[in-house]
């Protein structure tokens, strides 16, 4: 029997990370970003993942991005900070921080590069979760990771305390996990986990349709048309790195997101063009940019 204990909402948002004409964490912009995309159908926040640029950002940086969302959201949605690394040492500083900060759930991505075996996963996240008793989601990724989490090592890991959810990016493990939740970590997985009766999803594509998206789980009679509605949206919002893609695209709308950080890049004009005709057929530009 899959654990439904685990209720964030439907649409949790990944958040991007704005950043200033110095290359900084512009707050004032993240935090007008955060209400912008909980008016606009999100239920929740995840600050500090992959597209949140995490990987860019010192621990200073990461930690203040999660207190300054805690602080702004507290009461108003769930936050889900990222504290996911290869390292289990630092995995357990930022797992301990955050909690300290008062988020509402962690995401812990596995140790990425370095490749550990199974015991070596399983002994990581046993020290994790010696470091919070909030709830963790694990995060299954392997094009980005290099490593996946079969559904039999995940129902593994689910017997270890304060582990609940699971984001699962591995389109051929898609299926209930004995003892976890399971959210869409691609966009296009969305309705399918909603047909498995499960949590939700952590998606990108919510920065500019989320409305839309959370109708994919208020009215599931259409549930599948209106996924097919959002196909050009998925497949075009992969033109660059997510992160530069939803950045661009909130830009154009008329919503501050900044630049990426090195080594991402902003769009290119080619990039540009098609975020932009893909924005202009769903109604989102009055006039062309």
């Amino acid at each position: 029997m899959t654990s439904m204990s685990l209720d964030l909402g439907p649409i949790l948002t990944a958040m991007v990370t704005p950043f200033d004409e110095h290359g900084a964490v512009d707050e004032d912009a993240s935090v007008a970003l955060m209400h912008h995309l909980i008016e606009h159908g999100s239920d929740g926040l995840v600050v500090c993942g992959t597209t949140g640029e995490a990987a860019t950002m010192d621990d200073d940086e990461h930690l203040r991005v999660i207190e300054l969302t805690v602080n702004e959201m507290k009461g108003v949605c769930p936050v889900v900070a990222g504290v996911g690394s290869n390292d289990t040492r630092h995995a357990v500083r930022l797992t301990e921080r955050a909690t300290e900060l008062g988020a509402d759930a962690l995401l812990s991505v596995n140790p990425y590069y370095n490749r550990p075996s199974r015991r070596g996963i399983l002994a990581h996240y046993g020290e994790v979760v010696r470091a919070t008793e909030l709830p963790i989601l694990l995060y299954n990724i392997p094009q980005r990771t290099g490593a996946d989490l079969p559904n039999d090592l995940l129902a593994e890991l689910a017997q270890l305390d304060h582990i609940e959810g699971v984001k699962q990016a591995n389109p051929n493990n898609l299926a209930q996990v004995d003892g976890l939740t399971v959210y869409a970590g691609n966009d296009d997985l969305f309705a399918d986990v909603l047909d498995m009766g499960e949590g939700g999803g952590i998606l990108t594509s919510s920065h500019i349709f989320g409305e839309e998206l959370h109708r994919m789980a208020d009215e599931p009679e259409r549930r599948h048309e209106i996924d097919a509605g959002l196909q050009d949206v998925y497949r075009d919002l992969g033109v660059a790195p997510l992160a530069c893609s939803i950045k661009a695209a909130l830009e154009l709308i008329g919503v501050k997101a900044g630049r990426p950080r090195l080594p991402y890049v902003p769009l290119d004009e080619s990039e540009l063009s098609v975020v932009r005709a893909m924005l202009e057929r769903h109604g989102m530009l009055a006039t062309a940019a």
